[in-house]
């Protein structure tokens, strides 16, 4: 590219063709983001329909959370190798395909594999979008940007169980799926027509060697430790043969893609981004984050449905309402940290406002409603809000306007295993928990206690009163007992859960003092619009 070409100032889209940018970009993200929940509340439907159990059809979630998390750092290498226009809409073609094969398979098989193909679909809008809505700013509006993006990444797992529970009130579950098409097919349109190439997007294929070990690699590496982290629960973790291997394998593959991809010219995951001290140490806030956001979407609903007797869609409402409020603060957020705020007391105030929520959620009683919920779930999306946005930012910081897509594919994949992690360590937390309360519970209920008696005596008269079987009545008397101890007993593990989560948040507070941020003179911005201009 010639000098006079540098020279020439960057065209940025405004109006009417950003402002299409924005909304195509967001749906995307947000459409691939309720994929990832709004399957949850549909398993006992699906199962049923197909005729399988409950930890087969669970299966659909494992393949699409497997091929996610493969394919989110390769995005910024495809991206590159293909055009990253081209892969953009090729992924959003593959993802509306596969969500609509989803929707019309007739059996187990044949859904994993369609949505292990949507994941990979899937997993390319969530890095590449955010990409894309980036080069629509200028430097010093990307903050603004960020904002924008985090909208997204907050409300679509929250959308997904509220989505789904009207859904399979009031429809069947392929409807889950097939309400992807429509949009699918609008936002592949609007990016055709408005998302522009680069300069020679797309026509680096004969310089680009495939980084074909890498690759397979990262699929081990990830693929097992996703698997691992998804089915331990289930597998009764390394008591299972299969989870002990995929462990070996985990390790291995993950400690090789490491090497190997340090040491080789063109890697498929440009790890040395990792140098830049800011996003080294912004991935462990956002692994923590995505272990508050995912873990938090995964208790609460289960709680309420298991617990306090919500159903779906009013668990769902309940958990969408507060998190509008965390929507709308997030370009407030932006427009501060665009006008120069720095994001490291955004961070702190949002960790320490998320242990609040926890910890109010750790204190609710079991005898809540609704409403009860709304306060400790907004003081949930404000910290979102405040932690976010600012992590979005500060994954490329400092970085080179090259290497924005390779950290924003990192971070993302760091959101997701920390999501994962986040969930399987809550899984376990709550089996071993509600272990230990119920058997408190049963001690302090000895066979001779007079108040154990008079409650046995009064549902077993209740139950003769109303069928006249004395002998089954006792029985029926001791199952209602055993109910009441089971629901006490996961009460106070979900509790417990809560805490745990505000731990976390604590905990890692103290690593902010590692995180730099510097407010950028004019000389320095016009800098990176020049190193902008070379990587286009």
């Amino acid at each position: 590219m010639s000098s006079a070409s540098l020279a020439q100032p960057i065209v940025y889209p405004s109006g009417l063709a950003r402002a299409i940018i924005v909304i195509t970009t967001i749906t995307a993200a947000v459409m691939e983001l309720v994929d990832t929940s709004i399957v949850n509340v549909a398993l006992n439907d699906m199962s049923g329909s197909l005729g399988v159990s409950i930890e087969d059809i669970s299966w659909v979630i494992t393949s699409y959370a497997i091929a996610n998390v493969i394919i989110i750092p390769l995005t910024s290498f495809l991206a590159e190798y293909f055009g990253r226009k081209n892969y953009y809409i090729v992924s959003m073609i593959i993802f509306t395909l596969a969500s609509y094969m989803c929707g019309q398979s007739h059996s187990l098989v044949e859904i994993i594999i369609w949505r292990f193909i949507q994941g990979i679909g899937g997993g390319a809008l969530l890095s590449t979008s955010q990409a894309i809505l980036f080069d629509a700013f200028e430097p010093k509006d990307r903050p603004k940007a960020s904002g924008l993006f985090g909208m997204g990444i907050v409300l679509g797992p929250t959308l997904g169980p509220t989505l789904g529970g009207y859904i399979i009130d009031h429809a069947s579950w392929p409807l889950i799926f097939m309400i992807n098409i429509p949009i699918g097919i609008l936002a592949t349109i609007l990016s055709i027509s408005f998302i522009n190439k680069k300069p020679n997007e797309g026509n680096k294929k004969d310089s680009i060697k495939i980084d074909y070990t890498g690759i397979l690699l990262l699929m081990v590496g990830i693929g097992c430790l996703q698997f691992v982290l998804e089915r331990g629960e289930s597998e009764d973790w390394f008591s299972s043969e299969i989870i002990r291997y995929c462990s070996v394998f985990a390790a291995i593959g993950l400690i090789a893609f490491i090497f190997y991809e340090l040491n080789i010219k063109q890697p498929a995951v440009n790890l040395k981004v990792m140098k830049n001290r800011n996003l080294a140490f912004t991935t462990i806030f956002t692994f923590v984050a995505g272990f508050g956001l995912y873990t938090s979407v995964f208790v609460f609903p289960v709680l309420a449905q298991r617990v306090l007797g919500f159903t779906a869609y009013e668990t769902g409402i309940t958990l969408f309402a507060p998190t509008l409020c965390c929507v709308f603060l997030m370009p407030v957020v932006g427009i501060l940290m665009s006008k120069g705020m720095s994001p490291i007391p955004l961070i702190i105030i949002g960790y320490i406002l998320f242990s609040v929520y926890a910890m109010m959620s750790a204190g609710v009683s079991i005898d809540v409603g609704r409403g009860d919920f709304f306060y400790p779930l907004l003081v949930r999306a404000i910290g979102i809000a405040f932690c976010q946005l600012p992590l979005i930012n500060q994954a490329v910081a400092g970085l080179e306007p090259r290497d924005y897509a390779t950290g924003i594919g990192l971070n993302n994949m760091i959101r997701q295993l920390g999501g994962a992690f986040g969930i399987a360590i809550a899984n376990n937390y709550i089996a071993n928990r509600y272990a230990d309360h119920r058997m408190n519970l049963v001690s302090d209920m000895p066979k001779d206690s007079p108040l154990l008696t008079e409650r046995l005596n009064l549902l077993t008269q209740g139950f003769i009163s109303k069928t006249g079987d004395a002998v089954g009545a006792a029985s029926k008397a001791l199952s209602v007992l055993e109910r009441t101890v089971e629901r006490q007993a996961y009460y106070l593990a979900y509790l417990d859960t809560f805490r745990l989560i505000a731990i976390f948040f604590v905990v890692v507070l103290p690593l902010t003092m590692f995180l730099t941020t510097k407010k950028k003179t004019q000389a320095e911005l016009e800098a990176v619009k020049k190193a902008a201009a070379e990587a286009h």
